[in-house]
């Protein structure tokens, strides 16, 4: 079954808190242009005023035919996965049009604004002083500017196809592929939905939204990855004395560490959507972000895995 599930076996890895300043510094979209070149447009949105850096990567050998286009989230960290040997298997295989949807700032994770943009639920949790806190139920907003701005302006400036669009997300971006092929399926034809945050507001992504998209679905491709840590409940070495990592155990406990896997087997049984699930032995939450990310460029597009 591990095979038939292309389970990779990775040493284990001890668990770190993610530094929430921590800033991306050079990545491909700064290097000369090679077997990609980049340009970067920013969108402005909402009142007040919100902005997202855009990064267009388009192969620079001239396509014959529309190219297959792949949408990340958390685009900053997106770029830092990738390196010029990553960019030449790409042109060399299914030379597909890479956007990296970021923020207008040069932090890898900016916690706040995706916090907004990737739920379609309000959370209210505790935070690390006790005080009760609301955030999120952004998505369906950000959704409507990815569909009517970010789109639009890369199909101005690259030849996609329409028909082959996919979108991959971690963590709470996972959760926004989720929410996004719920509410609206034809957005694209692949989804990828890496370490879902699936506890996000008490579970609610497994509620009405879920069941609606059951009960009229839509054809679609989903892939599901979760690393073997996550779905064992193992989170490595943690600093108890920190409020704000007691503060986010806490609200995670709002699914079960399998929910992703679970979840996997209820939608498999849905009509039209075919389900790919994908485990990755070792692996805890911040570093399935790289190795999600690979192994979609693999089962897309071909390239090594």
């Amino acid at each position: 079954m591990a095979a038939a599930l292309g389970v990779a076996v990775i040493a284990p890895v001890a668990a770190q808190q993610r530094n929430p300043l921590q800033t991306i510094g050079e990545t491909v979209l700064d290097q000369p242009a090679q077997s990609y070149r980049f340009e970067r447009f920013v969108i402005e949105d909402g009142t007040p005023a919100r902005r997202w850096r855009v990064h267009v990567g388009v192969p620079t050998q001239p396509a014959k035919t529309p190219a297959p286009v792949l949408y990340m989230l958390d685009g900053n960290a997106a770029a830092m996965v990738f390196d010029q040997a990553l960019l030449g298997e790409l042109a060399a295989h299914g030379a597909p049009v890479l956007v990296f949807i970021g923020y207008d700032n040069d932090l890898r994770i900016d916690s706040r604004a995706r916090t907004q943009d990737y739920t379609a639920w309000v959370d209210t949790a505790e935070d690390e002083n006790g005080v009760a806190q609301s955030t999120g139920g952004g998505a369906a907003a950000f959704l409507q500017v990815i569909q009517q701005k970010i789109k639009p302006e890369v199909a101005r400036r690259a030849r996609v196809d329409a028909q082959q669009q996919a979108l991959w997300g971690h963590s709470l971006g996972g959760l926004f592929v989720l929410s996004t092929l719920y509410t609206q399926p034809d957005a694209f034809q692949q989804y990828v939905s890496a370490s879902p945050s699936l506890w996000w507001s008490q579970g609610a992504a497994q509620g009405e939204l879920e069941q609606r998209f059951v009960a009229h679905p839509a054809p679609a491709k989903l892939w599901l990855m979760l690393g073997g840590d996550e779905r064992s409940g193992n989170r490595g070495v943690r600093d108890m004395s920190n409020p704000r990592v007691v503060a986010h155990l806490r609200r995670i406990a709002g699914a079960t560490p399998d929910a992703a896997h679970v979840l996997s087997g209820r939608l498999a049984a849905v009509p039209g959507l075919q389900v790919t699930y994908r485990e990755f032995a070792g692996l805890g939450h911040g570093p399935m972000l790289p190795a999600s990310l690979k192994a979609t460029l693999a089962a897309l597009y071909g390239v090594p895995d």
